[in-house]
């Protein structure tokens, strides 16, 4: 009988992509964190490498959003009202890898807080901890074209990860992440064309996609995951057959997300039978974790501590495996 090698021979390595900066480097962080370097799918480490763990990144918002319900507000603590602090109690009590700060006050639809107010936030943030940081805009283009120039030069030197940039505003967040030495989240819409079309425009204003990392609208469990995942999944393999445009690290924005839709906001008397809030909000949130490891992301944001915590087993678990 011939034995066949039903191995999969990938033929490109995804670019690795290191976050923050230590006094060595330039900036004040402790510790660095590195992700992406895989050689295969996500776990098939019989088929090649994956040299460094799914990172997780400990949501931080600079104002408490309106619509969050009290088990994710009373697990995060009395914390979630200062930045800093809840940022602190992440670092300290949950053991994330980084911080994610998103920067909601200046949505013009919310408080419209100013530039500097965010760069403030920015600087107390990494005053604060340690840990390398992700900047994440409001959504809003026009008001993010003016906030993330403002908390780019705050960070400046820190290596941090900020976006998003979009095809309406990549010059700008092209032109920071090279001034300031940051890397850049790259977000489409759920697209796999213009998710490549977003690295080529970076490209062509002369960042180098080395310092990119990609991102799709992530979406909830349960709210058009299954074909998120199925994007993450292509962009990964796109990546490891050689297209040099998609051979990037990916990151799901899981927290932000899966505290908008009804499964992690409504208790047991709009939706009988399905448990209580208590355990089923941080579960949902772990179990969209899960699957977008497992479609190739590279970071998570992740809101509940016990999602953080469970995501966390999972992680270890998979990499021994």
């Amino acid at each position: 009988m011939q034995i066949v090698d039903v191995k999969e021979k990938w033929t490109n390595r995804i670019n690795t992509v290191t976050l923050g900066a230590t006094k060595a480097g330039g900036g004040t962080r402790a510790k660095t964190v590195t992700v992406g370097g895989e050689t295969t799918l996500p776990f098939l480490t019989f088929e090649g490498e994956i040299p460094h763990p799914t990172a997780i990144a400990g949501l931080v918002v600079d104002i408490v959003p309106d619509g969050w319900p009290d088990v994710l507000k009373n697990a995060i603590g009395p914390e979630i009202n200062k930045a800093t602090e809840w940022a602190q109690k992440a670092v300290r009590d949950w053991k994330v890898d980084l911080i994610c700060l998103k920067l909601l006050g200046p949505d013009p639809l919310g408080r419209n807080l100013s530039p500097d107010h965010a760069a403030k936030t920015v600087k107390d943030i990494l005053g604060a901890v340690d840990v390398p940081l992700i900047i994440w805009g409001c959504g809003d283009e026009k008001k993010d074209n003016e906030v993330l120039p403002a908390c780019s030069q705050a960070a400046r030197g820190e290596n941090c990860l900020i976006g998003p940039a979009t095809e309406k505003n990549y010059r700008t967040l092209a032109a920071i992440g090279k001034a300031d030495k940051h890397k850049l989240i790259g977000e489409a819409p759920v697209d796999i064309n213009i998710a490549k079309q977003i690295n080529i425009l970076l490209q062509d204003a002369g960042f180098d996609l080395n310092d990119v990392v990609m991102c799709q609208v992530t979406a909830a469990l349960g709210y058009g995951f299954d074909y998120v995942y199925t994007i993450f999944e292509r962009v990964r393999i796109a990546g490891l057959k050689g297209d040099k445009h998609m051979a990037l690290p990916q990151i799901a924005n899981v927290g932000w997300e899966t505290w908008k839709v009804k499964e992690a906001l409504a208790d047991e008397d709009v939706l009988p039978g399905w448990g209580r809030l208590e355990q089923r909000g941080p579960r949902w949130e772990a179990t969209a974790a899960a699957g977008y490891i497992q479609a190739g992301a590279d970071i998570l944001t992740l809101a509940h501590p016990e999602a953080i915590a469970v995501t966390r087993e999972t992680i270890n678990e998979l990499m021994e495996k």
